[in-house]
C-alpha cells in the first residue's frame, strides 16, 4: 500500500459540463415530444401529428446549435360528421331568420312598462316591533355579611405558676408526716442490726441499709407523685372550666352564624323569584317578536312570488328568441387522453460534480493518511535522541501498514513502514510504528549505525531521506 500523496483531481470544465447537460436535456425533450405525439382515429374523426420543419437553437454559453423539430396537429371530421356539420349550418341559418322575424314583436312588449300595481303589499315592520325586553328587576335587599359578637375565646387558664405552690404545700404536708416515721424506722433498723451482731460497714450492714434507702426513696417518690397528681387535678379543673366557656362561646357563634345564613337564603330566594319573573317576561316578548317576524316574512314572500310570475311572462318571449338563435351545434370529435410519457432528464452536471467530489474525498483521505503516518515518524524522530533502536531482530508481531517514498543518495526508493512491538530488554509493553533499520540501510548506509550488536537509525539522517509529497 503506497501512501504517497496523489495530485488533487482536476475540477470539471463548466463550459464542457454545461454543453453536455444542454445536449442531454435537448435530446430528452425531443424524445419526450416524439413519444407523446400519438395519432388517433375515432368514428367521429382523426387527429394527426406531422413535422413541418425545424427550429435552430443556439446555446449562448457554448455556441453549440441544436435543431428542434416543429410539429403540426391536424384534426379531420369523418364523412358522417361533415354531413351533420353541413345540416347544422343550414339549421342555424333558418333559426336565425325565424329569430329575426320574432324579434320585431319584442318592440311592442318592451315598450309597455311593467305594471306592479296589482302585486301584494310588502310586509310591515310594525308587526316586528313587539315589546321591549326587561334588563333588570326589583331590589330584594342586601346580603347579610356579618353577625353579632359571640365573645372572646378563652385561650389560657389557671394561675401563672401552674399551681406549683399548691403542689409544694401538699408535698410539705406529706413529708411532715413520713419524715419522723422514716427516722424512727432507720434507728430501729440500726439497733436491730447491732443486736444481731452485724457490725457497721460490713456487707450485711450495707445490704440492709441499701434496702432501707430504697424503701425511703420509694416513699419520697410517692410524695412527689401525690403532689403532681394534686397539681394535675387542679389543672384539669381549670381546663374543664375554660373548655366550658369556649363551648358556650362556640354555641353562641354558631347560633349567630345560622341566623345570618337564614337571612341570606331568604334574600337569595327573593332574588331567584325576581329573576324568573324577568325571564318569563323576556320569553313572552321574544315570542311576540318572532310572530311579527313570521307575518312580515310571509307578506314579502307573497309579493316576491307575484313579481316572479310577472317577470317570467315578460321574459318568456326573449328566452324563446335566444333559444332559436343558439340552435343545435355539431359536437367535435372526442379523442382519448393519451398517457404523458416522460423520460427523466439525466443530471449530467450533477454526475460530473459528484465524480469530482468523490475524487476529491479520496484525495483528501489519502493525504490525511500519509500526513498522519509521516507525522508519526517525524514525532518518533524528534523524541529519539542520538539513535532509534530499529533492528528487525529485536522486534516481533510485525505487520506492514504502508509504504512511503524516501530519497536516497542516488534516486527515490520505497521505504516500508511496519507496526510492531519490541521484545526482550527493549519491550516497553507498547506497539510502535516505523521502518526497519535493514530497509533504511538499503537506501542510505550512513543513516544506520550498530551499537552493541543492535542496529540503530540516525534521526538526522532519517529525517533527511524522508520525502513528503
Amino acid at each position: 500500500m503506497s501512501l504517497l500523496k496523489p495530485d488533487p483531481p482536476t475540477p470539471p470544465d463548466p463550459i464542457r459540463t454545461a454543453a453536455g447537460a444542454t445536449a442531454t436535456n435537448v435530446g430528452t425533450a425531443i424524445a419526450n415530444q416524439q413519444m407523446n405525439n400519438i395519432n388517433q382515429v375515432t368514428p367521429q374523426g382523426s387527429l394527426t401529428y406531422s413535422q413541418r420543419g425545424t427550429y435552430t437553437y443556439n446555446d449562448p454559453t457554448t455556441g453549440q446549435s441544436y435543431e428542434i423539430p416543429l410539429s403540426t396537429v391536424t384534426q379531420s371530421l369523418s364523412q358522417d360528421q361533415q354531413n351533420l356539420q353541413k345540416l347544422g349550418m343550414e339549421t342555424q341559418t333558418n333559426l336565425a331568420g325565424l329569430a329575426a322575424q320574432q324579434s320585431g314583436s319584442l318592440q311592442n312588449l318592451l315598450s309597455q312598462p311593467l305594471d306592479l300595481s296589482g302585486a301584494p303589499q310588502r310586509g310591515s315592520l310594525d308587526w316586528v316591533a313587539g315589546q321591549a325586553p326587561r334588563f333588570g328587576y326589583g331590589d330584594v335587599g342586601s346580603q347579610q355579611r356579618e353577625f353579632g359578637d359571640a365573645g372572646e375565646i378563652t385561650r389560657s387558664y389557671g394561675p401563672s405558676d401552674n399551681f406549683s405552690a399548691d403542689r409544694q404545700r401538699v408535698e410539705e404536708s406529706l413529708y411532715g408526716r413520713i419524715n419522723p416515721q422514716l427516722q424512727r424506722d432507720r434507728q430501729a433498723l440500726e439497733t436491730r442490726l447491732q443486736d444481731q451482731g452485724i457490725r457497721y460497714g460490713s456487707q450485711a450492714y450495707n445490704q440492709a441499709m441499701d434496702d432501707w434507702n430504697r424503701q425511703s426513696s420509694d416513699a419520697r417518690l410517692a410524695v412527689t407523685v401525690a403532689g403532681g397528681q394534686e397539681q394535675q387535678r387542679m389543672m384539669d379543673m381549670e381546663a374543664k372550666r375554660a373548655g366550658f366557656q369556649n363551648a358556650a362561646q362556640q354555641q353562641q357563634f354558631t347560633e349567630l352564624q345560622q341566623r345570618g345564613m337564614f337571612a341570606n337564603q331568604a334574600q337569595a330566594a327573593d332574588y331567584q323569584q325576581e329573576a324568573l319573573r324577568g325571564q318569563f317576561y323576556n320569553a313572552a316578548a321574544a315570542q311576540e317578536t318572532a310572530r311579527g317576524q313570521n307575518v312580515y316574512n310571509a307578506a314579502n314572500q307573497t309579493r316576491a312570488q307575484s313579481l316572479a310570475e310577472q317577470y317570467a311572462q315578460r321574459n318568456q318571449p326573449i328566452n324563446e328568441i335566444s333559444a332559436l338563435m343558439s340552435g343545435s351545434q355539431v359536437q367535435p370529435p372526442s379523442f382519448v387522453n393519451t398517457g404523458n410519457q416522460q423520460i427523466a432528464t439525466t443530471d449530467y452536471a450533477g454526475l460530473v460534480n459528484n465524480r469530482f467530489n468523490q475524487d476529491m474525498q479520496n484525495y483528501q483521505t489519502q493525504s490525511n493518511n500519509a500526513n498522519q503516518l509521516i507525522g508519526g515518524l517525524f514525532g518518533a524522530i524528534a523524541g529519539a535522541g542520538r539513535g532509534i533502536v530499529s533492528d528487525r531482530r529485536v522486534k516481533e508481531d510485525i505487520d506492514k501498514v504502508g509504504t512511503i517514498f524516501a530519497a536516497g543518495p542516488d534516486d527515490a526508493k520505497e521505504l516500508p513502514i511496519y507496526e510492531y512491538k519490541y521484545k526482550g530488554k527493549f519491550d516497553d509493553g507498547q506497539r510502535h510504528v516505523g521502518p526497519m533499520a535493514q530497509d533504511v540501510e538499503k537506501i542510505d548506509k550512513e543513516a544506520v549505525f550498530t551499537k552493541k550488536g543492535v542496529k540503530h537509525i540516525k534521526p538526522t539522517k532519517l529525517g533527511s531521506i524522508l520525502k513528503v509529497a
